[in-house]
């Protein structure tokens, strides 16, 4: 990781560690929101005031995960295009309609299926361990302890989840640095071939450090918010 932040500062300057940071605005901002609300309407719709068992934890957080994916996967694309470098678009808006004009519908939704693979799966390992983890200490605590808890409580489930999908995640970005339409199982045996079985978790602890921070960063928020609003998480 140190020599991919020194590769990136000598090509582009320290502006180039924050690459395809609108992207990943228009997809993170709206899909927490987008997920956020999905999971709890779904867990008082099926389960009201009860807390979910590991198992409905696992169903709820990959339902809802699934249907924020799909929303926004062209900006995930977009994203993944930009960050690589190998790509140069006139901004978001720009680089939709080329991926459209160029590759059609297709092109929009690359690497839809690994990204499912990886996202769903991610959200309901995260929301299983999260709730087990809370509530190995006894549920919500409340006072100022309260978000320092489900903070560390969140990092853990991260870190787990992070690791567990991560091969996912590999796949989903070499599919979507593909114009050719490359297909799940050409793309990871392709990277078999070039890196053998430790390619699977190349970059994994960027992703760790990334998704650990968002995930805890945004249940911890959540929680607040909706202790505050008096409503059931």
């Amino acid at each position: 990781m140190k020599e991919v932040v020194r590769f990136v500062i000598r090509q582009d300057q320290v502006s180039g560690l924050w690459r395809g940071l609108q992207p990943s605005i228009l997809r993170c901002v709206p899909g927490v929101g987008i997920y956020f609300s999905s999971l709890h309407l779904l867990q008082s719709k099926t389960l009201g005031e009860t807390k979910p068992a590991a198992y409905q934890s696992l169903i709820l957080a990959a339902t809802a995960r699934t249907f924020t994916a799909t929303i926004l996967i062209p900006f995930t694309v977009v994203k993944t295009r930009i960050e690589s470098g190998n790509y140069k678009y006139p901004g978001v808006a720009g680089a939709l309609r080329s991926i459209y004009s160029l590759e059609g519908r297709a092109g929009l939704v690359s690497g839809l299926s690994a990204t499912l693979i990886r996202d769903a799966p991610f959200s309901a390992i995260y929301l299983m361990c999260y709730n087990e983890g809370k509530a190995m200490v006894g549920g919500r605590v409340s006072g100022p302890a309260g978000g320092s808890i489900n903070f560390m409580c969140g990092i853990a489930a991260g870190v787990c989840a992070s690791i567990l999908t991560q091969p996912a995640d590999v796949i989903k970005t070499k599919m979507q640095l593909n114009k050719g339409r490359l297909s799940m199982r050409l793309a990871a045996v392709g990277i078999y071939r070039v890196y053998g079985m430790s390619g699977f978790f190349r970059g994994l602890a960027p992703r760790v450090i990334r998704r650990t921070l968002i995930a805890a960063m945004a249940w911890t928020i959540y929680e607040e918010i909706m202790s505050c609003l008096g409503l059931n998480t």
